[in-house]
């Protein structure tokens, strides 16, 4: 399979990438905005390929992510867009750039990523969206996080509005809304809190979901979630 992890260089993310890794025969690109994250994981790995970028400042550089992705890869079987963005503080005291670099990271980042690559997914291929259960409609919310929720329910509805824009391509899409996870962005969230899943093992559940959820789900928004968060 080749497959693109946008943002695999902590957390979630990289642990996505560590287990689709151990398949040789998978290709994979990730994503992220810590080079030496980057380079440790390709380095590590011989069918992992970097790409240094910020999702909050992906319009001025699609165009060499998409001539890198058309390349290495040529076409891809599998997004799993999981770079997120998230600045604990109350709406009140959000200032616009704040709020604007949450919104460009969590939904019109991936969104574009996904508009630059479905020329190169064939029928048959997957996107999955990462978004939170704070982006589920009727879940508990919490004070300091309305931007980081409302930019994850937008990826959410995103997904299901792109099922009919996609059909007739065969390209399935699917969005994992993920409750807590013992990862560096819960503990900014909620410090102290421990999740009843780490890292790794919603890693595996988000991997192999990207490999075969397309078999039974499309346009879905499917809450992964033990506890509240």
């Amino acid at each position: 399979m080749n497959i693109i992890v946008n943002g695999g260089t902590r957390g979630i993310g990289k642990e996505v990438v560590i287990y689709l890794a151990q398949d040789i025969n998978n290709q994979i690109i990730i994503t992220g905005r810590n080079e030496q994250a980057l380079n440790s994981l390709s380095t590590r790995y011989k069918n992992v390929k970097s790409f240094c970028l910020d999702m909050s400042l992906f319009d001025g550089q699609q165009e060499k992510f998409r001539e890198m992705v058309s390349s290495a890869l040529g076409r891809v079987d599998i997004l799993i867009n999981v770079a997120g963005l998230l600045i604990a503080k109350d709406f009140l005291v959000m200032t616009n750039d704040e709020a604007r670099m949450i919104m460009e990271t969590n939904f019109f980042g991936p969104a574009s990523l996904i508009r630059i690559l479905k020329p190169m997914m064939p029928a048959g291929s997957h996107i999955v969206n990462i978004s939170s259960m704070g982006g589920f409609q009727g879940s508990t919310k919490y004070k300091g996080l309305s931007y980081y929720s409302a930019s994850k329910a937008a990826l959410a509805c995103l997904t299901e509005c792109l099922v009919n824009e996609f059909t007739d391509y065969g390209i399935s899409i699917n969005c994992l809304a993920l409750g807590a996870v013992q990862t560096e962005m819960l503990d900014e969230a909620f410090p102290g809190y421990k999740a009843p899943v780490d890292a790794k093992q919603m890693a595996a559940f988000i991997s192999d979901f990207a490999l075969n959820g397309h078999k039974f789900f499309n346009g879905k928004i499917l809450p992964v979630a033990v506890g509240n968060p």
